[in-house]
């Protein structure tokens, strides 16, 4: 833009090319009836002048902040991703309500978590076209849906928390206590769990951890990007009745860690296996409060004795301090075990036709 500015400056009187000449019978009617303002704007640099003027007018700040030389920005593409998530999320909540009547109180929960799975995995195809790239880069290629991975990630989660409530018990917090359920009962809500937080973590997981980490990381690289990703997934805990700040700490460390997950594994799925697995084990296999909140149809009649800090309080084991060793524990043997990066950790994008 200043180049051509530039060189499109008025020319100077020496240097403008001479005018051709005249008839004698034109010069002088000519010279008596031209003005000032006339003779000015005959001059040729004035055109130039006058359409640069012009292009400068119509640049829009709005779209210098979207749009550059590649195409759209990292975060404004975030920001649409976003967009498209709360509209699709909007759209459901309206469908959804009309069934609200008919539906029991755990078929509400199911229907609640699928479509806040859709509202955060549904643009992100939408963002593939807008990217020029597989739907799989953003962290949950179909060609390793529920393989190794996942299984891997599974036993993890439901092995670490196995350990924190095993400590828990050691020291006099935690009680099994007696069944709770028995007979079908057992295996009807062992599956409905399993599938009610395996739709929460390809939520939660997409969501912090999906398109965002994967945008943003083009944008503060990877590190950065899973720092303010993992605050947030704190953070939006804390809408969670029964939660504390304890808890709200713990959330966004586990999900840090599973960043790093992301980043050794190069997908989603060992992280949505853990997730899931977690989840499972603190609501129904161990039945203690996932993140303030104590699910029905849980298998044990447990309970958690001794101060918050220990026990966790209202927000359970994820609140107990103790828990900020099982996380260290897993950063150091999930970092021995997946020693080498496998995640494209946001360099820049291979060039790709401008998307405006």
């Amino acid at each position: 833009m200043f180049g051509t500015m530039m060189d499109n400056k008025p020319l100077s009187p020496s240097s403008s090319e001479p005018h051709p000449p005249l008839a004698a019978d034109d010069a002088k009617p000519a010279a008596s009836s031209a003005s000032p303002a006339s003779l000015s704007s005959s001059l040729p640099s004035s055109a130039p002048s006058s359409s640069v003027t012009t292009g400068a007018r119509r640049k829009s700040p709005l779209r210098d902040f979207f749009v550059g030389p590649d195409g759209i920005y990292a975060v404004p593409r975030w920001l649409i991703y976003l967009a498209i998530a709360f509209f699709i999320f909007q759209l459901e909540g309206w469908l959804l309500a009309s069934l609200l009547p008919h539906l029991s109180d755990l078929s509400w929960r199911m229907m609640i978590e699928l479509s806040r799975m859709l509202a955060a995995i549904l643009p992100g195809f939408a963002m593939a076209r807008i990217e020029n790239r597989p739907f799989g880069d953003f962290g949950l290629p179909a060609r390793r849906a529920f393989a190794r991975n996942f299984w891997v990630g599974t036993l993890w989660g439901i092995g670490s928390l196995s350990v924190l409530m095993l400590a828990l018990r050691v020291v006099g917090a935690f009680e099994f206590g007696t069944l709770e359920l028995d007979g079908a009962r057992i295996w009807k809500f062992a599956l409905y769990y399993a599938v009610l937080f395996l739709v929460t973590a390809f939520f939660e997981d997409f969501l912090m951890r999906g398109y965002s980490q994967w945008v943003l990381s083009r944008a503060m690289n990877f590190w950065p990007a899973a720092a303010l990703l993992s605050f947030a997934f704190g953070y939006i805990h804390g809408g969670n009745p029964g939660e504390a700040k304890t808890g709200l700490v713990a959330a966004g460390l586990i999900g840090f860690f599973l960043c790093l997950t992301l980043r050794r594994t190069g997908d989603l799925w060992w992280a949505v296996g853990f997730h899931m697995a977690w989840d499972w084990g603190e609501s129904f296999l161990y039945s203690v409060p996932d993140s303030g909140a104590v699910l029905p149809g849980h298998l044990l009649n447990s309970s958690l004795h001794g101060p918050d800090w220990l026990t966790g309080g209202s927000v359970g084991p994820e609140g107990s301090y103790l828990v900020f060793v099982v996380i260290g524990m897993l950063w150091v043997l999930f970092d021995r075990a997946y020693p080498e990066v496998k995640y494209d950790a946001g360099t820049p994008s291979p060039p790709n036709p401008p998307v405006y």
